[in-house]
């Protein structure tokens, strides 16, 4: 129990004690830790430089010992009446920060983790055809993102251009996208990295991993579809990824693991998830403000460990601030879908939103919010807090440089 007036219901209590980077008055960005409706600068209370930094990096390299000592030390200092004088300077209102990336990516990677997203997509451009590739129960498919493309949340998203081509068309067209989309996903925050040709297995993810936030991967479907053939995304994915400013530590969401839905086929060896690293998240989606998907993480095929174990199987590195991402997150239901493609079917079922106008995909001015929340300790909540973005139009400019 924490001496500060911090709700018994508030998701960001000490059980939680997500960390980002922010900045006050003016002040240089540095790293703090959110409880409740404050921020605690932990340069000031716990007197460590590292902690100074406009980046979570130098303290994501420290490793899982230095993590769990530090949270501990945070959380003697919250809960210890003693401490007070010390950590009330220290505290920053929340409502009077900017948040900053938390972490400069490294590399970023997207997988395509949920079953029922990868079916819904399947029937929808493959009717009549199985749903999913031959190959997606036997490996966590996924692609090379655009680091320098990710931005915290609430950073404006401009709409992208590029070449669009319906299938009736008689050639591509070059413009604004017509079809801009969400991806409602989880993120995965590296902390210390690998050597090159040694692979992390499943049961090293919590060595490297430190945590977890919230991820909206926006999508521009109609430049996707044309040209995603033979080699996959590009210009569809590559203009902005946005995620939340908080990163909850593993270390918080022990009560939120859960065992992943049955395998069918056994995956390889290499793939055996023996320690069971499905995550019990309940996600929400809102456009506008209103509600339009309730998306359950706890449905994703593969887990957070495996992706990490097939990222790396050949031999490739990863680095500290590296992020990979689960892919959008879909149950089964049709309110549990986590893309706009989906709830609207491809466009053939558009949304209805409160004030009567419809949706199908995203319009400009459009603000897509996703939050989160898992099971804490003793019936508390685990709060992720929010990554949103509001789609800006183009100018209608092709600029060059160079």
């Amino acid at each position: 129990m924490t001496w500060l007036d911090v709700p018994k219901d508030s998701a960001f209590g000490v059980a939680n004690l997500p960390y980002g980077v922010f900045s006050h008055a003016g002040g240089e960005p540095r790293v703090g830790v959110r409880i409740g409706d404050r921020v605690l600068d932990l340069a000031a209370a716990l007197g460590d430089p590292v902690f100074a930094a406009p980046a979570l990096n130098g303290f994501l390299a420290q490793g899982r010992r230095r993590w769990t000592e530090v949270r501990a030390r945070i959380t003697a200092l919250l809960t210890d009446e003693r401490a007070r004088p010390v950590v009330e300077p220290a505290l920053v209102p929340l409502a009077e920060v900017r948040s900053h990336l938390p972490f400069t990516v490294g590399d970023y990677v997207d997988f395509y983790a949920s079953e029922h997203h990868a079916s819904n997509i399947g029937r929808m451009f493959r009717p009549g055809s199985e749903p999913l590739t031959p190959n997606w129960k036997h490996l966590p498919i996924g692609y090379h993102g655009r680091s320098g493309t990710i931005v915290v949340s609430g950073t404006p998203v401009p709409r992208p251009q590029g070449q669009r081509k319906a299938p009736d068309d008689p050639a591509p067209t070059f413009g604004p996208s017509r079809m801009l989309d969400i991806e409602a996903e989880v993120g995965f925050v590296v902390g210390v990295g690998s050597s090159l040709g040694r692979p992390v297995s499943v049961r090293g993810f919590c060595d490297h991993v430190f945590g977890v936030c919230l991820v909206n991967d926006w999508s521009a479907r109609d430049l996707q579809s044309w040209e995603y053939v033979p080699l996959g995304p590009f210009l569809a994915k590559s203009f902005a990824t946005s995620v939340s400013p908080w990163v909850v530590p593993l270390d918080a969401l022990d009560r939120a693991r859960v065992a992943p839905p049955a395998r069918d086929p056994e995956p390889l060896p290499y793939l055996a998830d023996a320690d069971d690293w499905g995550l019990d998240l309940a996600m929400e989606v809102r456009l506008n403000g209103h509600p339009v998907s309730r998306p359950p993480y706890s449905t994703m095929y593969w887990t957070p460990a495996q992706m990490l174990a097939h990222m790396t199987v050949n031999g490739a590195s990863i680095r500290t601030g590296d992020l990979y991402a689960s892919g959008t997150v879909s149950g089964p239901e049709r309110d549990q879908r986590g893309s706009l493609i989906e709830l609207s079917w491809g466009g053939r079922e558009p949304l209805t939103l409160p004030d009567g106008s419809t949706r199908a995909f995203l319009e400009d001015g459009d603000e897509v919010g996703v939050s989160a929340t898992a099971p804490g300790p003793d019936g508390t909540l685990i709060g992720f807090g929010e990554v949103t973005g509001r789609i800006v139009p183009v100018d209608g400019a092709v600029r060059r440089t160079g």
